[in-house]
């Protein structure tokens, strides 16, 4: 029997595992699925070509064993996920994206000396197949689930997944939540707290004194309902940010009309619009409304008290439609600005509440220009005040 066909079905487990990794990784199922078919039917006619040279001689197994790893060190450089090929306590395979991973010094390695982890290690010390999750395998806050495949009693194959973005998303998903109960526990422990008061001493109160009090609760029921909305139009943004709009949007004459709407009556005369009329863009008019209310918004609010705020459309390098917002405020310290479109994040957490705000303003101007192919970008200078740009594509009437 000619080594091909001693190793036949280990070389066929190895070729479903790589095609399934491939499948996982992104690969369409189709073209998975014919990688598999190619590959096991090449292994299929090694083992029915007696007559192959490499094969003749049986006093020479362990060249015909490195023909073999060779040929599948081929079949699984370029596959994106890291894996390995052990024979005995040694690796004897490691595609291009296991070497990226764990360093090129591994070939040869004991594999439990190349992940030095007490999890890798007892599952290399068995010998059924198996998983493991490891952390800190590469960098400190790394996850990666280890799979072990066991071919037959001399060779294993080792399969990598990083696991680090969906630990992430998971953080990042309860981070959110306590936050979001922190700041929605806040104003119904302040109208809780209020209503209370007056409703078990409604005689004892003067007039001033409930009047005060009532003031109190609606300012705080109105900034609980501004939470709301803004948690239900981020969830909103979020749900369809796969989905590019494609609708025709007249944005200069959205853009004058949203920053007049944000400014209201009262604050109108501090903004300064210079629109460059006739830019479209392919977006979803009602979300773009709220990008552009929500920077002037910011800008009244957090700028000089009676400072003026610019608000300029124009078309910018690369075909985008250029949306500048500045305020004449004190400006923003350098370290938070990476931060700002966090959730929550705020800079100045009291003037922030005093004022109305919910803390996701930005939060959700980044998801829209997300949405939209843009970009956004804030720049800042300590005493002179601060500058969003939003771009977003325009329409192909306008490049030309």
């Amino acid at each position: 029997m000619n080594p091909a066909q001693i190793f036949f079905w280990p070389a066929i487990v190895l070729a479903a595992v790589t095609s399934a990794s491939l499948g996982f990784s992104g690969l369409a199922f189709p073209l998975a699925l014919l990688l598999f078919v190619i590959w096991s039917a090449s292994i299929w006619i090694l083992a029915r070509e007696p007559n192959d040279q490499r094969f003749l001689s049986d006093e020479e197994p362990a060249a015909s064993a490195v023909t073999i790893a060779e040929s599948m060190a081929a079949m699984i450089e370029h596959s994106g996920t890291p894996q390995l090929l052990t024979k005995g306590a040694r690796i004897t395979v490691a595609n291009k994206a296991a070497r990226s991973v764990l360093g090129n010094h591994i070939m040869g390695q004991d594999p439990r000396v190349a992940l030095r982890h007490p999890e890798a290690i007892s599952l290399m010390d068995s010998a059924e197949h198996g998983e493991a999750i490891v952390s800190g395998l590469v960098r400190r806050r790394d996850i990666w689930r280890l799979s072990r495949h066991v071919l037959d009693e001399d060779y294993a194959v080792i399969e990598l997944l990083n696991r680090t973005s969906e630990a992430d998303i998971d953080r990042a998903h309860t981070d959110f939540v306590a936050n979001a109960s922190h700041e929605l526990r806040t104003p119904l422990a302040s109208i809780i707290g209020y209503a209370e008061t007056l409703r078990e001493n409604p005689g004892e109160l003067d007039t001033e004194t409930a009047a005060k009090f009532l003031k109190t609760i609606h300012r705080e029921a109105r900034r609980l309902q501004s939470l709301v909305n803004d948690l239900m139009s981020l969830s909103r943004i979020e749900a369809e940010k796969h989905e590019q709009p494609a609708k025709p949007v007249d944005y200069s004459a959205l853009v004058e009309r949203a920053s007049r709407d944000a400014a209201g009556a009262d604050r109108t005369g501090r903004i300064i619009l210079d629109v460059v009329g006739g830019l479209r863009v392919a977006g979803d008019s009602q979300q773009l409304e709220q990008l552009v209310r929500n920077l002037v918004d910011n800008a009244l609010k957090y700028g000089a008290p009676e400072g003026q705020v610019s608000i300029s459309l124009d078309a910018g390098p690369n075909d985008n439609a250029r949306l500048t917002v500045s305020d004449e405020g004190e400006g923003i310290p350098p370290e938070h600005l990476p931060h700002l479109t966090r959730r929550f994040y705020r800079t100045d957490p009291g003037r922030s509440r005093a004022s109305g705000g919910t803390g996701l303003g930005l939060a959700i101007v980044k998801h829209i220009v997300e949405r939209h192919r843009g970009r956004l970008e804030i720049d800042s200078v300590l005493g002179k005040g601060t500058s969003v740009i939003a771009r977003i594509p325009m329409l192909a009437a306008e490049k030309e």
